[in-house]
């Protein structure tokens, strides 16, 4: 037990003075209550309720980053009148991903149930708040945020990704997209797509690894693309299942090729689905 007890102390000796998951989870919250009143425990209705909502979560983030100097290299309050200038930015972005979902599924019946009701909508708000921190050069609490969506959600958005607008998510589950991903803008996603890299060494860190998805690009369920020279062509179809490496040029149809097994008649038919 004294071994144990050692070592334990040393571990929090050497432990950074980083923030708390459950703070920065609570301050995530409180950010998307005040964009989308479907998830504020209380509804601010006069302007000057918002304001004050605004300079309140504005201390908070200024007091996080002034406390965990190493996790930046700028001045944490400045950081924190930056994010708030720019927030109306993440706050429009939304607004079009939500119509774009709405638009993109005819099961929807409202914005509102695209807003309450999709992991999609919430791990892409998740997303697009952490992408503006991680863009003011904000190391570590970026990803707590999109870490925090992908445990709700089981979509894992790297906050370095480079998302267009009216980005959909449909379904959302299994989702990955990394860190160097580049996607245009009207591109949909359904469920299980993988958007990853090739090369898995820790010298290729500062290289680009994702693949880059142009304008108004349909993945379905279940594709993977790899690699950082891979370039999907802008109004491409990728069907599910398919595995790519190789760029495809616009205005491509790409589906998987299966083969069906009988063995009542010991043949073999293969299904090639066209448009």
């Amino acid at each position: 037990m004294e071994s144990l007890i050692r070592k334990l102390s040393q571990s929090h000796k050497n432990c950074p003075e980083c923030p708390a998951p459950k703070v920065i989870h609570t301050f995530f919250d409180n950010i998307l209550g005040l964009l989308f009143p479907d998830f504020a425990t209380e509804l601010m209705k006069e302007e000057d309720q918002i304001a004050e909502k605004i300079e309140e979560l504005r201390h908070k983030l200024s007091r996080i980053l002034i406390r965990n100097k190493h996790l930046h290299d700028g001045d944490g309050s400045e950081i924190a009148n930056l994010f708030f200038q720019k927030l109306e930015q993440v706050y429009d972005l939304l607004i079009q991903d939500v119509q774009a979902l709405f638009d993109g599924d005819p099961a929807a019946k409202s914005t509102t149930e695209v807003i309450r009701c999709y992991p999609g909508f919430y791990a892409v708000a998740a997303y697009r708040v952490a992408h503006l921190l991680h863009s003011l050069g904000v190391n570590l609490i970026p990803r707590m945020i999109t870490e925090y969506s992908h445990s709700k959600t089981g979509v894992d958005i790297h906050p370095g990704a480079k998302i267009g607008e009216r980005f959909c998510i449909d379904h959302g589950t299994g989702i990955v997209i990394g860190e160097t991903t580049v996607i245009g803008k009207c591109v949909k996603i359904y469920q299980g797509v993988t958007l990853g890299a090739l090369s898995v060494e820790k010298s290729d860190a500062d290289k680009k690894r994702h693949p880059t998805i142009e304008d108004f690009v349909v993945i379905y369920a279940g594709a993977t693309i790899l690699g950082g020279d891979t370039v999907i062509g802008h109004h491409s179809t990728i069907g599910g299942n398919v595995w790519l490496t190789k760029s495809v040029p616009a205005n491509s149809k790409i589906y998987y090729q299966a083969k069906m097994y009988n063995p009542a008649s010991d043949e073999t038919d293969t299904y090639i689905i066209k448009n």
